[in-house]
Formats: C-alpha cells, structure tokens, sequence
C-alpha cells in the first residue's frame, strides 16, 4: 500500500495567504504518483481562536491583574464577543457591504491600537470605505491580539509563535522546559486540529514545513502528540529553520518529538525517506537526513541521486488548503507596504536561488542561494495557468531571492503573447538592465510592484557588501519603475561592520530624498546580523569587526555576536530610523530636520540636498543595442493616403489605443513600408533591433531611429527590451 503524507504548516505564518512550502512539495508528490493531503493548521487556529464561542471562554475568566489597556477590553467584551464573527466574514470578503458599519465610530469597541487614528485619519479619504473598514478591523484585531498575548498565551502572535524560544536557541533546554509543560488554549486548538486530519487522512507521514523561528515550537507541540498518541506515524521537518539553523545539530532531545530532520531542497531527501519507510532503502543511503541512531544524532547523506531540478518540480498545488477563509487584512495604509498582508496571492518561483549570489550579509555558503537554476517563461506561464485554473486567483507573488532581468522580460512577453490577465510583484536587484521601456513592458504584462534591497545606502558599504549597485543607479531604476507605474519597496539595513554613525544618518537623508522625489514609496529597516552562512559570519575579520559569541551549541547554530570596534552603537538608531521611515512613507515630513527623529545627538549630514535630483537628472542611455527586441503591444494600424499642400502623397497609420486614437504620418514609400511590416513590431515576433534596423536601412539609405514614425511610435509607447 502506498505511504499516504499529510504536510503541515504550524502556527503561525501569514493571515492572508498560505506559505507555500506545503504547496510546492504536494506539487512535487504529484509527480511521482505519491499521495498527499496538506493544511495549513495557523490559519484554522486563528480561525477558532478569533470567533464568538471561543472569545466567549476566553472572557469567561477575568483577568487579575492586567494593564488599562485588557481592563478597557474586558470592560468591552460583550461587544468583542457579538462583532467578532461578522468582522472575520468581513475580512474574508464574505460580507462586503458590512464596510459601511465597521466604518462608522460607534460599530466596533475600540482599544490602545486605534490610538494612531488621529494621525491616519488623511489616508482613508483615499483609501475608500472598503479598505478604511478593513484597516479599522485590523486594529479591532490587534487589540485582542494584545489581550491575548498578556492574559492568555504570552507566545502568541499572529504572523509567530513563541518566537523567542526558537531564536538563538544554542541549546534545547528552554524548548524541552516548555513543552514539559501543560498544553495551553493554542496548544489544544492546534492538537484538536491536527487530530481531526489524522482521522480524515490515515496519514504514515506527517511532514511540517518550519520556515521561521516562530514556527518551531507549533512544529514541535505536534510532533509531541503525535509520538503521544499516534506512534505509529512518523515526523519529517524541514524549511528554512532547519536549513539555516540546524546543520550542525547534536542535541537528541529534539528527537522525542520528530524522527528526521530534512536540509535543503525538500525533494530528494523525501523521496529517499519514503523509500527508507517502505523498507527499499537503506539508513545509511538517506539524503541530507538527520535521524536518531543508538541514541546519538547521525546524519545520513550517502544517497548518489542528484536534487530534483526545479524543472522538473512540478507546480505548486493548493488542493486542500482552505482558500476562501484567509483574512486579508492592513496593517499600514501604505499602498505598496500592504501587499505582505493584503489580498491573497499565488506564490511562485521565477528560479531557484539566486543569480547575483555575492551579496556579504547574505547566506550564499547555502543551497537555497547558491544553486542558480531558472525555468524558462513557457514553463513559468504553464504552472500560472494551472494555478488560476486551481485556485481561482489570478495574483501572484513571485518569492524569489532576485528575479534575473532577461528572465524577466521573457515572462513579460509570454503573458502576454498569451493574452493572460494576471497581476504580479517580486523581488529584485536595482540592476541598471531595468530600463524604462523594460518597466514599461513589465507593467503591460501585469507587475504592479517590485521590492530590492538598497540596504545601507552609502556607497562605501555597498562597494563593501559586494551589492553591485549604487545609490545613484537605484535612483534611477527606481523611477524608471515608478514612471511605469509599478511601486517600488526598499530594503533598508543598518548596523553593517564599520558603519559610522555618520554613515547612517547620512544613509536616512538618502532614504529621505528618495521619498521625496516619488521614485520609492515604501520601505523597512532592519538591523544588521551577522549569520554563520554568510561571508560576514565566515569571515568576520575581512570586514573589520570579531565574533565574539555565541559558543558552537548543540541545537540551532546560525545568529552570531560580533564586535564592531570601529562602527557606531547601532541599536540607538532603531527607533529614530523607524519613526522617519514611517513618516516618509505618508508623505509626510520631509522637511524635518533629521536630528528630530533622534531622542540623543546625530551628526549632520554630509550628503548635498540635492544627490538624488543630480542622479535623477542622468538618462539611461539613448544607444540601442542590436539584440534588443522591438515590442509594439497595441494594435495594427489602419492606413490612409492623401496629399499634402504641395501635392505631396503621404501615408496616414492610425493606431486605436485603450486611450484614444494615435495617428502618425510619413511618406507613402517609408509609411507603406511601416504598414507592411508592422508584424514584426508584435509581442510574438521576437524581431530584434539590428534585424528590423538593417532591413529599414537598406531601403531607405537611413537608420530607421532616424525615421520620424520611429520617434513618433517611442513616444507612444514602442518598446525596445
């Protein structure tokens, strides 16, 4: 009988959409005939956490001593208690039209969280009654996330869970202390769950997909009750906790609750697993695989098979996930910030790792980075019509380290060849190949955003980082993007080895001038960390700082202490970097001075006030390269002679765009030419530049940039990509 495998995202991820992990192995298991069931068991809990009969038992006890803040809230929990379940339909568009009351002042109890109102209140004028509802009922959310967290579970949290037991955990001691203890209310939802699809599936294989900190006790509480109750089912972990964290792992407690652990691409090492179980290989030829043996922790990896290509992958299947009950939520008014939790969205991948793989802070030593291998668009296009046609959705969030450019375009070009109305958004490097016709054709083929890191911009540092990049050339992809009308999101670090605190004010006064000129219009901070992986980690001394800790543990080896002796103390700019960002992104402030954000004394900046107008003002250059396409994605023309003044024959072609009717003249010989060879302008004719030019040039003596219905069609939108 075939091994039946239930995958499991633990609690918790994202409220809007499920993490995909689950998702890209059962597209996988597809494949190879193997079946398999999923559910993602964080947004079930919130579900069950967040409605009428369960509020009803949480309000049932009164809390002893709490904060104003529970005391308002536990005050106000009939109303709490009445509203939730409306609210939660609302905010999983099933009940639209309650908009109009959640947007009134006196339809949900108000805590602590609608204490930012007073300075939002300018964005709802924009945003609409449906999006201003949806904001207000975030922060109804929130409030009873807060009561929660300090009168229920002290680990909740709704995009984590006991985060802090799963971070910098060198050893296992605080994670086996807590799940010695009593199952708490999450605990008994998610077990009651998880229970409920083992009697449904009769699964042999549990498999729980850990991608972050957060996820790793939720991980382990169901291991502990399936070794509990369940013996006979076997545990498999994998993600990005265990890949990051877990390499060096020596601590067999971990195995009281899961019987292996998986490194990184899923695939093989699952597929050597299930044959493991079924008795058709041997313990020894596991892929990437720890396990217990006699009581030790053995790590197998004699299997000779290569990793399944990403090709050959499959595509990620949603089958079974509960689709329709996400919450799309906002938690930040920004249009571009919102998009991590608003709206549910389809994930993709355009590649597997990444193509740049040079970047200092970053963990390039590992799989998920280092091993470089893109599909072709065909293929790309191919998985997104089978995702629609699954999921209903036409989103899609492409999660890739950095989308490549080239491939880019031609995923760009293939949806539209193919007419497909989807939109999109991704990650990537402000690479100076991002030209404005390239923008222009991205936004055409459905991409209304993109993220990248700018990091610490400062020149310095981003020679320093091996970024590739500088402030200037993300300045003018940015507004090349922005021109196109796709948003663009900005990751911002600071704390970097060496960085003065110079640099980093002088990095904000970067960051503000961006703002102000509309080229970014969102952006996050983060602080600096050195991890094992990455060439800072492995070789700190090259970058001027000492690690100084923590010691080589027996459970998760992967956020090292460093000593920066020459750098600036970086945790005091948290805050006062956080609080600019925030105004920036409103459109708000730009003209405070920047000590304001600051509650301790700041250099002044060094940066002329006008850095980013100068590299604005520069022009991507004019010269165009022969294998660059030439798109025209509108319609043919339609052609009318007549006769100028001077008896002149000319040529009319008359173009109708979704804007208007473009009409272009020429002479009759150069516009009956244009007429005729219109074909090769279309987005599947792939015809490029030098061909188009040298068959122009050989008629007509001239190159065909020369020709005014070439400036005239650049002007409408010709494309050269």
């Amino acid at each position: 009988m075939p091994i039946e495998v239930l995958l499991i995202t633990p609690p918790f991820t994202q409220l809007n959409t499920p993490y995909p992990a689950t998702a890209y192995i059962k597209g996988f298991l597809k494949t190879i005939g193997t079946s398999s069931f999923q559910c993602d068991l964080g947004i079930e809990i919130i579900l069950k956490l967040f409605s009428k009969k369960q509020l009803a038992q949480i309000f049932a006890v009164q809390p002893k001593k709490c904060s104003k803040n529970s005391s308002r809230i536990y005050a106000l929990r009939a109303d709490y208690i009445e509203s939730i379940n409306p609210v939660i339909r609302f905010l999983q568009n099933k009940n639209p039209t309650l908009a109009y009351q959640i947007s009134q002042e006196d339809f949900l109890p108000r805590a602590s969280r609608f204490d930012q109102l007073d300075e939002l209140e300018w964005a709802f004028g924009t945003m609409g009654i449906h999006d201003k509802a949806r904001y207000l009922s975030t922060l109804y959310l929130e409030d009873l996330g807060d009561y929660i967290k300090e009168n229920v579970d002290a680990h909740f949290g709704f995009s984590r869970y006991a985060e802090r037991l799963g971070m910098s955990a060198t050893t296992f001691d605080d994670l086996n202390d807590h799940l010695a203890k009593p199952l708490g209310m999450i605990d008994l939802i998610s077990v009651e769950l998880l229970e409920s699809y083992i009697l449904k599936y009769n699964p042999a294989v549990i498999g729980l997909s850990v991608p972050f900190p957060g996820n790793l006790f939720g991980a382990l509480r169901i291991g502990q009750f399936v070794k509990e109750h369940y013996p006979s089912i076997k545990v498999i972990m994998g993600g990005g906790y265990p890949n990051t964290e877990l390499r060096s792992l020596s601590d067999p407690r971990i195995f009281n609750y899961i019987d292996f652990i998986t490194l990184d691409d899923g695939e093989r090492p699952l597929v050597c697993l299930l044959e493991y179980l079924e008795g058709k290989r041997n313990v020894n030829d596991l892929k990437r695989t720890f396990i217990l043996e006699d009581g030790s922790v053995y790590y197998s990896n004699g299997d000779k098979d290569s990793d399944i290509s990403y090709s050959d992958s499959g595509t990620p299947n949603y089958e079974g996930l509960k689709l329709t009950e996400y919450l799309s939520v906002i938690e930040v008014t920004n249009p571009m910030h919102r998009l991590w939790s608003d709206g549910r969205w389809n994930k993709l991948t355009m590649a597997h790792g990444c193509y740049w793989k040079k970047c200092s802070f970053c963990d390039i030593s590992l799989d998920y980075i280092r091993n470089y291998q893109p599909v072709s668009a065909e293929m790309l296009c191919d998985r997104m019509e089978e995702m629609i046609d699954q999921t209903g959705e036409t989103g899609f969030h492409f999660v890739d380290e950095a989308a490549p450019p080239a491939l880019m375009r031609e995923l760009a070009l293939e949806i539209l060849k193919r007419k497909l109305a989807v939109t999109w958004w991704t990650n990537i490097r402000f690479e100076e190949r991002f030209t404005a016709d390239l923008c222009v054709l991205l936004k055409s083929s459905g991409c209304i955003a993109v993220s990248g890191g700018l990091e610490v911009a400062s020149d310095r540092l981003l020679e320093k980082m091996k970024k590739g990049i500088s402030v200037a050339r993300v300045a003018r992809v940015s507004r090349n993007f922005t021109d196109a009308g796709i948003m663009v999101h900005a990751y911002l670090m600071y704390g970097f080895p060496t960085q003065t605190a110079q640099e980093t004010i002088d990095s904000l006064e970067m960051v503000r001038q961006l703002f102000y000129h509309g080229v970014v219009q969102s952006g996050f901070w983060h602080l600096f960390a050195m991890t094992a992986h990455s060439p800072v980690g492995l070789n700190p001394e090259d970058f001027g700082v000492k690690k100084v800790g923590p010691s080589l543990g027996t459970f998760a080896n992967n956020d090292l202490i460093h000593d920066d002796p020459d750098g600036a103390e970086h945790e005091l700019f948290g805050e006062g970097l956080r609080k600019a960002l925030f105004n920036y992104m409103h459109g708000l402030c730009f003209d405070y001075d920047l000590q304001e954000w600051f509650d301790f004394q700041v250099p002044k900046t060094s940066i002329n006030p006008f850095e980013i107008e100068i590299a604005l003002a520069q022009k991507d250059s004019s010269i165009v390269k022969g294998n660059k396409l030439v798109v025209w994605n509108s319609s043919l023309p339609e052609k009318r002679v007549f006769k100028t003044k001077k008896k002149k024959p000319m040529l009319a072609l008359t173009f109708q765009s979704k804007l208007g009717e473009i009409e272009i003249s020429a002479p009759l010989d150069e516009g009956q030419w244009w007429y005729d060879h219109f074909g090769l302008f279309e987005v599947d004719s792939r015809s490029t530049y030098e061909s188009i030019d040298r068959k122009f040039e050989t008629l007509f003596g001239k190159s065909i940039v020369k020709s005014q219905v070439w400036r005239a069609l650049k002007k409408e939108g010709l494309l050269v990509v």
